[in-house]
């Protein structure tokens, strides 16, 4: 399998795709309008305490004050906290309004949201993760052998700071003690620096900024699973290069600087496969389909058959098209980001084997996400549930907005329903207007329903309000939007 990091800055947009043998599995965008917050570290004060949500609203500087919950108050916060009566930690006993506090913003602000904040601050490396305020050793659960997690495990456990714990990330795995020892030194002196910070930093105001999406892609994109890392621009491009002589030298050979005189992601035909992604229906290989519609509270995933007839039987159709769906899916969830709970509608399978078959493969799939998912199971309705962490605005929300003509239900008046907006239309000004005329204004397309049927009832209205209608096309008017007036001569201007 070849994988590859494509970055294209331009426009003073950063896009970076992931590629997985030329398939794009994911996608991350930021631009001045859009810059991830998530990471940053804040000195902000307590604006409202609410004892009922046990939560508190921070102001950080952001247009939004930021939601922090009990449960993401750190142990530096709660010593000393009085309990109620159920035994519980009450958070009017812990923060009072007007306090200063330190904050790491955890979640993006989506929506009317704010973003979610913690105490509990981490600063991620090459290599690890330190926990700042929490005295424990943990390893990556995509390590897998028991063996090298011990190994690991002894080798933080003798590197750990006092009073601080220590996560080996995944791309730990086979590292020595030098190689973690020089990470650790590099997130304790920006430890440092951000108390440093904390002490004489204005309230509020933001106290440390994580890497920018590209710097980021280096940090926690560019393994040694990935054959090369291209970008086209040459500034960018040099600073790529002295963040992985620093992080990982023997990676620096895989960068390349993209010269061609050409949009590297047509180059690379990312560019097709961006506008395939916000298609609500995707095609599989076989013929079947699936469609991704999206709610309020969750996301809904239908497996269909579609094209696909099969070879032997129905069973085993169903299943190769519920196979090659349950991979698509978890594609599409990582390449456009979707969060929170999701339904899929996996084709009725009646054999409880096929199911399970069907359910371990997603989880397979879903393996290569980073971001954690949850398999919780089949209903009883057959729907198969999953969670997957939101932790920012997905992607289709960076790259789309609602269509004014549908308001972004992505539907529009039918045929007849319009037809019987400009009768009504016109009965009302008929009632109201003496005007021999009554002027009809409407889209250029919806015009296209004036058929001869159609013409025939205009007639019909014509001749019982002894009123002439006449139509204009008005190219700004929305598709379903209908003005009607009386007017007492021809016009021909919208």
């Amino acid at each position: 399998m070849s994988n590859e990091i494509i970055v294209d800055v331009s426009m003073g947009q950063t896009r970076v795709a992931l590629l997985e043998d030329k398939e794009l599995v994911e996608l991350y965008v930021e631009s001045p309008e859009h810059q991830g917050m998530v990471g940053n570290i804040y000195r902000g004060r307590v604006e409202s305490v609410l004892q009922g949500m046990q939560a508190a609203f921070i102001d950080i500087g952001y247009e939004k004050n930021a939601f922090l919950h009990i449960r993401d108050i750190g142990a530096e916060y709660k010593d000393g906290g009085k309990t109620n009566n159920s035994g519980k930690l009450c958070i009017t006993d812990i923060l009072k309004e007007g306090q200063e506090i330190t904050v790491q913003v955890i979640k993006e602000a989506i929506g009317t949201k704010g973003p979610r904040v913690t105490t509990n601050i981490t600063l991620p490396g090459r290599y690890l993760v330190l926990v700042t305020h929490a005295d424990y050793v943990g390893i990556s659960k995509r390590i897998t052998n028991e063996q090298e997690r011990n190994r690991l495990r002894e080798i933080a456990k003798s590197i750990q700071p006092k009073g601080m714990g220590l996560i080996v990330r995944t791309e730990g795995e086979e590292k020595g003690i030098q190689d973690l020892m020089q990470d650790l030194n590099l997130l304790l002196k920006l430890w440092n620096n951000i108390k440093a910070a904390e002490q004489s930093a204005q309230v509020p105001s933001l106290i440390h900024k994580d890497f920018d999406l590209l710097l980021r892609s280096v940090r926690d994109l560019f393994t040694y699973s990935i054959d090369k890392f291209v970008i086209n621009n040459r500034e960018q491009y040099t600073r790529v290069v002295e963040l992985t002589d620093m992080l990982s030298p023997s990676l620096t050979s895989r960068v390349e600087y993209f010269s061609k005189d050409y949009p590297v992601f047509e180059y690379y035909k990312i560019e097709n496969k961006i506008d395939k992604s916000l298609n609500k229906k995707v095609w599989l290989k076989c013929g079947g389909y699936i469609v991704i519609d999206r709610t309020e509270a969750l996301t809904v995933i239908d497996v269909n058959t579609g094209k696909y007839v099969g070879e032997t039987d129905l069973e085993e159709t169903v299943l190769k098209t519920n196979l090659e769906a349950a991979k698509e899916i978890a594609k599409q969830l990582r390449l456009r980001d979707i969060g929170g709970i999701i339904i899929i509608d996996f084709i009725d399978m009646h054999g409880q084997e096929h199911r399970e078959k069907v359910i371990e493969a997603l989880k397979n799939y879903l393996k290569k996400d980073k971001t954690k998912t949850t398999v919780v199971g089949i209903t009883q309705l057959g729907l198969v549930e999953m969670t997957r962490k939101k932790v920012r605005d997905r992607l289709e929300t960076l790259m789309q907005l609602d269509c004014p003509n549908c308001r972004g239900t992505g539907k529009v008046l039918s045929n007849e329903m319009l037809i019987r907006l400009i009768e009504r239309e016109v009965y009302r000004v008929a009632n109201q207007s003496i005007a021999p005329i009554i002027q009809v204004k409407i889209h250029p397309e919806a015009s296209l329903l004036l058929s001869k049927d159609n013409k025939n009832r205009i007639k019909y209205l014509e001749k019982i309000l002894n009123k002439e209608i006449q139509f204009k096309t008005c190219s700004s008017l929305k598709y379903d939007n209908i003005i009607a007036e009386g007017v007492d001569n021809h016009s021909n201007v919208c």
